[in-house]
């Protein structure tokens, strides 16, 4: 069927008691729309601490559209991609359908319901409150498109594309599910063309096809390639199959799909192995909101999120706790990033009063085939979670219901690998509860597990934890541990057939975690949490200070988690440069200086979070104050030289490997660390001391390989001194405006704020901040940004 975005002049409305009305009126929106943003945010009568403070409500879209009368002898169904959450669906005033599930795309047939030759009306209507443990957005978050193909068409995600290689040539199975909706019976011809990614034909092929009235009819074709060229993680090298349904020499109908020559193989004396070699999974926990941009999925901020994420030594991310987007897909597909795709948070048992478990026992299968239907052809996914930290995981029937969806999804796919990301002392519940009853310190568990990791090393050591995760392991084609390392060598001496990964860690644990999964065969990767940091769980990476109190959950304004490797604006934190040199992709020393402010009572290192340290050499002490100074290298000893002399020395590794940290007295000027090893210089590199700001530097993104479809850009905003670095000397308000199109968001990795992603003006951190800017049409687009102080700057989008 023809697809053809179905996204523009959208009236978007709250509506119903769950939202707290404060004079909002409808508005024209475009799709992707996050409407949770709207609703702003407040301390109170909001989701919390775990939607970032976000209002809860319910929200109505409205779209008019033509239908034309020529297509009465044709199917129109409409594709959505994402819509947050329970959504209901009315053509023309009447009940279409529905779908529950926040997360996964859904069609609805729109023909009984259109009136051809007429304006016709759709509204959805969604809601969200109290179901979600992070920041869920709402609204129609993903984009939608209208499919239009002829009574004899292929069925949406239709194709299901199977290549193999062996002895150097390429088979290509094609199955393309057809479908006869007319009265009669009909011949047809399939046509399948194999185009390589420059565009030229590899092979063609095409079968002739008797599909009867009211018939679905799946056929079968076998292509060959010669030579084709592999896809992984270094050379993601894709092709298209195009297929083509003819009859009598009109198009009936046409559709395609891109896919990847790449093997997979698996056991626990080699690990993962992807065409034969092994990989070793470099992995990141992402959840699905674009920051700035709320939950709204564009392809631009998924493809700009994946490059950071890839640039930082990441080959591969698990989608927690959600099928992730087309989009992301589309784009690790591309840029060669692996993908653990997860279908759910929670099974029946709940973890927020009105979360998927009430829906979940009715919907899962559903829920299931989307995913692997939407997954199939994607080279990029290699492992599919049947869900994490399920409640009931570590119970009979929670392993049963466990095994359904194991045995679903290898029905509709047996080429990728499943597993579930168990936490055991979930699993184990009563050992935890009878752990936390003999604590006799006052303190509570959320403190404990903030405060000391080795806590859960010490839970998931006990036998119980064994023997509660017993059976679901045991279905598994990989054992995902969360925060369990403490298992690997213990459940591989009982069971030395499974294989295993780290299917979320404490990111602080980074250079054990890998040493780990170097020095083990069977641990095929670890997934720190997290790389990208997000909206809501507010404040579980703020660096602790002993002399402060240090809740687990943030209050208001807290926004975001901040205990990514990266902010939610794609700018590198110290920790994601500590992991670059665990991986042994970084040869220069990378320099971080902790906030003398907390000198007295410095930053204490707990499970998510890292210290307080920042790439600055502008501190308002007075000269000669000490500074604690970090260094990150793969090196013996570190010389720290300030303004040519050397100020400290210090070895690597005393207190953490890679690490070394020195009292440096602070002086403007250069401090310059210089990275030994058996005595000879291995690198070096320097933090300056920075000017005040005379001017806005402005950045687009733009992939130099291909035009994105969508119109909408990211631009990177920095205020800089006159040698073009970034400012250290205070933060800046800036505004944005649009002239062509308008400012679809504005923000900061500020962790706690007050400011809107939709105000048209933020403060400055850190001397940066990120605009998002939506194009009008086809005419020209610019956004400037202003300070009060600086000239403005302009750049074209």
């Amino acid at each position: 069927m023809i697809r053809t975005p179905f996204n523009e002049n959208w009236i978007c409305q709250p509506f119903g008691s769950l939202y707290n009305s404060d004079g909002a009126s409808a508005q024209k929106v475009t799709l992707p729309h996050d409407a949770m943003l709207e609703g702003g945010r407040a301390a109170g009568n909001s989701g919390g601490s775990e939607t970032g403070y976000h209002k809860p409500g319910a929200w109505r879209y409205t779209k008019q559209f033509e239908v034309p009368q020529d297509w009465e002898n044709k199917r129109i169904t409409l594709e959505f991609e994402g819509v947050y959450r329970d959504a209901m669906v009315f053509i023309n005033g009447a009940y279409a359908g529905q779908h529950e599930y926040g997360y996964s795309r859904f069609f609805i047939p729109a023909d009984p319901y259109l009136e051809y030759g007429k304006t016709n009306t759709v509204v959805v209507e969604c809601r969200a409150h109290k179901d979600s443990r992070w920041y869920s957005g709402a609204g129609i978050y993903k984009p939608v498109n209208m499919l239009v193909g002829s009574l004899v068409h292929v069925v949406p995600e239709g194709i299901r594309v199977t290549p193999s290689t062996s002895d150097g040539d390429g088979l290509v199975l094609i199955d393309t599910d057809v479908v006869n909706e007319s009265t009669a019976t009909q011949g047809i011809m399939v046509n399948a063309v194999v185009n390589a990614q420059d565009g030229g034909q590899c092979t063609a092929d095409g079968v002739e096809a008797t599909v009867k009235a009211g018939e679905k009819l799946t056929i079968h074709q076998r292509l060959y390639v010669d030579d084709p060229l592999l896809w992984d993680v270094d050379s993601p090298n894709l092709y298209e199959v195009a297929v083509q349904l003819t009859q009598d020499g009109d198009v009936l109908d046409s559709t395609s799909s891109t896919f990847g020559f790449r093997t997979l193989q698996l056991d626990p004396k080699h690990g993962l192995r992807i065409n034969g070699k092994v990989v070793k999974l470099r992995g990141t926990c992402v959840h699905h909101d674009n920051g700035i941009l709320g939950s709204a999925s564009f392809e631009a901020a998924e493809e700009r999120r994946l490059r950071i994420l890839k640039n930082a030594g990441f080959n591969a991310i698990r989608s927690a706790h959600d099928p992730v987007s087309r989009a992301t897909l589309e784009a690790a597909d591309r840029l060669g990033m692996l993908i653990m795709d997860e279908t759910f948070d929670m099974w029946n048992t709940a973890k927020s009063s009105n979360d998927y478990s009430l829906r979940f026992e009715d919907h899962w299968q559903d829920d299931v085939d989307a995913m692997v239907a939407r997954d199939y052809n994607h080279p990029s996914v290699i492992l599919y979670s049947i869900g994490n930290e399920i409640m009931e995981i570590g119970t009979h029937h929670g392993a049963r219901k466990g095994r359904q969806i194991v045995n679903r999804i290898r029905s509709l796919d047996s080429s990728r690998y499943i597993l579930s990301a168990i936490n055991g002392a979930i699993a184990a519940q009563d050992a935890l509860m009878q752990m936390m009853s003999q604590q006799s310190d006052g303190k509570s568990i959320n403190d404990e597990l903030s405060s000391a990791a080795d806590m859960m090393s010490q839970i998931m050591k006990l036998p119980q934890v064994g023997q509660a995760i017993e059976e679901s392991a045991g279905m598994l084609d990989i054992v995902g541990l969360n925060y369990g390392e403490a298992r690997y060598a213990v459940d591989h001496e009982a069971h030395p057939n499974r294989v295993f990964v780290g299917s979320e860690t404490f990111p602080t644990q980074i250079e054990k975690l890998w040493a780990m999964v170097n020095d083990l065969p069977y641990l095929i990767g670890d997934f720190t949490w997290v790389g990208w940091d997000y909206l809501g769980e507010t404040g579980v990476g703020n660096p602790k200070y002993p002399d402060e109190a240090s809740p687990f959950a943030a209050p208001y304004p807290a926004l975001t988690t901040n205990s990514g490797d990266i902010g939610i604006t794609g700018v590198r934190r110290a920790a994601s440069y500590y992991r670059e040199v665990v991986f042994g992709f970084r040869k220069d020393p990378y320099i971080a200086v902790e906030d003398p402010a907390h000198a007295a009572h410095p930053a204490v290192p707990t499970a998510w979070s890292w210290s307080d340290a920042v790439a600055k050499w502008n501190w308002d002490v007075p000269e000669g104050t000490k500074v604690v100074v970090e260094v990150y290298a793969d090196a013996d000893e570190i010389s720290y030289v300030l303004n040519g002399e050397e100020a400290a020395r210090a070895k690597v590794g005393i207190d953490k490997v890679f690490f070394a940290k020195a009292a440096v007295p602070y002086r403007p000027g250069t401090l310059e660390a210089i990275a030994y090893r058996d005595g000879e210089i291995v690198g070096r590199s320097q933090l300056q001391t920075t000017a005040e700001p005379v001017k806005i530097n402005l950045v687009r993104f733009n992939p130099k390989d291909r035009v994105l479809a969508e119109d909408i850009e990211l631009v990177e905003i920095s205020v800089v001194d006159d040698q073009g670095r970034i400012s250290w000397t205070g933060d800046v308000k800036v505004k944005a405006t649009v002239d062509g199109g308008h400012l679809q968001g504005l923000g900061t990795g500020r962790s706690a704020t007050e400011e809107s992603f939709l105000d048209g003006c933020c403060t400055t951190y850190q001397g940066r901040a990120l605009a998002a800017v939506r194009r009008g049409g086809e005419g020209q687009c610019a956004l400037t940004v202003s300070a009060e102080g600086l000239p403005s700057a302009t750049i074209s989008c």
